[in-house]
């Protein structure tokens, strides 16, 4: 048997060498990796000593022969004779992994030469070529798969179709996936015709929204800082609709920048708060909806205090998620075993998607991100009465609510424990925009004074507006662009209620 061996990623490598020295396995290497081999005292053969040619260009140009192209891709039974002819020894097995293109582009030093010499040519092609081959040539490209490999060789002398097979198979993945990270780096079309997406395995899931579906969780590749890079300091392994529910939280924590808590059950906020300290965000995103959230999902923008754990612990919530923990705070969270304490540090650093996407039977949505942060100066006034600032502050937190709540969505904000900015009540998911209204005002109860209510889409009639008679609410946003906008406004003239127009909708399906 004899093996090729071009590695850029050198784990696990001398234990395999040497392993494979002792089945009687006879070593090729291209030039890096056999000096690194050599500094181990293992000596193999190199390219150039089976090519009786240089590498050249810079080592840009090394396995790209006919004798080693034709070694790695002939078929035994047809081509022996013409392989003898030229002198072109079989490869039996081919263990190749790539420069490390995706490693390279976060480095914000890199230049754009370094780059692009970071692309691999020779290994990909000597990958594919393998992995066609697989009926009679092994390949491997991931070093977690060396030990399986030998313990096969040492058992039967040889490695079994199936094994070729599947290791075949995983090659072809892997060179598709650093030519979508490619052409994904070098993409300048926003929405290109030819769309690559590249995903790396995290782990299976226990189940996915129920019980009887299969499910696992994939990380975007070259995505280093989110929750799926989290640190989990307690509690059982995040379920697909934890993890589902978790990022929706989080999602919504990143539009603010003052201490915020986020509270979401199945997807949708159910309590958020704004204030001056993250203790008084906590508990007034609590008392938004305590009912709503038994159960749910708890993000914070700030460290997780001894207050707010003492509080978790009297309630059942599934995973609290916070840049940082006191040591206090994480001891008493261990009173709840089975809550899952989340750390992702740096919350405001998390790297988002460009794209989003939504499934359909036949292929997917894609649209560019919700990343609109609206903005005071954007606010349209048509009524007779204005928002004072403190209201347009109100304005502004509510709107931004809204933006990840289902649509159809209402979001009724107002103040609470020491002046915390706080969702009120709040009706999402409905086909109808009266009944989120009818819906948020039941949730807010009573505790309409100054509130304010931002919707996520226009007004179609006035109906929506006039279930606010006789209530406190104070002001109103939403995005205009209704053909009865004047019948809106000349409603809200009629209860004394400011409105202002954002002109961006937010519909969050």
């Amino acid at each position: 048997m004899k093996a090729l061996i071009s590695v850029f990623d050198k784990d696990g490598l001398i234990d395999f060498v040497r392993g494979l020295q002792q089945l009687g396995v006879e070593l090729v290497a291209t030039g890096g990796t056999e000096q690194a081999l050599a500094t181990e005292n293992i000596t193999v053969a190199s390219v150039s000593e089976v090519t009786k040619f240089p590498e050249i260009m810079g080592g840009r140009v090394k396995t790209l022969h006919p004798i080693i192209m034709g070694g790695i891709l002939g078929k035994r039974d047809q081509h022996q004779q013409e392989a003898h002819s030229h002198q072109i020894p079989w490869f039996d097995l081919v263990v190749c992994n790539l420069y490390p293109f995706a490693s390279v582009i976060k480095d914000k030093t890199a230049t754009f030469e370094k780059i692009i010499e970071n692309i691999d040519i020779g290994g990909p092609t000597m990958i594919r070529a393998a992995a066609k081959n697989h009926a009679w040539t092994t390949v491997v490209v991931d070093p977690t798969d060396y030990p399986i490999i030998l313990e096969e060789l040492q058992a039967t002398k040889t490695i079994s179709l199936a094994t070729r097979k599947k290791m075949a198979t995983k090659a072809f993945a892997y060179t598709a996936q650093y030519d979508a990270i490619i052409a994904d780096y070098l993409q300048t079309e926003f929405f290109p015709a030819k769309l690559t997406l590249s995903f790396d395995k995290v782990t299976a899931l226990r189940y996915g929204e129920n019980p009887h579906q299969q499910a696992s969780v994939y990380r975007r590749s070259g995505c280093e800082h989110g929750l799926l890079s989290a640190k989990q300091h307690q509690g059982k392994q995040l379920s697909f609709n934890n993890l589902f529910d978790a990022d929706a939280a989080l999602r919504c924590a990143t539009e603010f920048t003052q201490p915020t808590c986020v509270i979401v059950k199945h997807a949708n906020p159910c309590g958020v708060a704004e204030a001056n300290n993250i203790d008084v965000a906590f508990m007034s995103a609590w008392l938004a909806d305590s009912k709503s959230a038994f159960g749910g999902v708890v993000v914070l923008n700030r460290s997780c205090t001894v207050a707010i754990a003492e509080n978790l612990c009297k309630v059942f919530v599934e995973i609290i998620v916070a840049p940082s923990y006191e040591t206090a705070a994480l001891a008493v969270l261990k009173n709840k075993p089975n809550l899952r304490v989340l750390e992702i540090a740096d919350l405001d650093k998390i790297d988002k998607q460009k794209y989003t996407f939504k499934p359909l039977l036949d292929g997917i949505l894609v649209q560019d991100a919700n990343d609109h942060h609206l903005l005071e100066h954007e606010l349209k006034c048509l009524t007779q009465k204005h928002p004072t600032p403190e209201v347009i502050r109100k304005l502004l937190f509510a709107w931004h609510v809204a933006k990840y709540a289902k649509s159809n969505a209402i979001v009724i904000a107002g103040n609470n424990i020491d002046g915390a900015l706080t969702t009120l009540g709040l009706g999402q998911g409905q086909v109808s925009r009266v009944d989120a209204m009818e819906i948020a005002l039941c949730k807010a109860g009573n505790k309409l004074d100054g509130a304010v209510v931002a919707s996520d889409g226009f007004f179609p009639f006035r109906d929506s507006v006039d279930l606010l008679a006789n209530t406190e609410v104070h002001a109103i946003i939403q995005p205009g662009g209704s053909l009865r906008d004047n019948e809106v406004i000349a409603a809200c003239d009629e209860l004394g209620i400011a409105m202002v127009f954002s002109g961006v909708r937010n519909f969050h399906h």
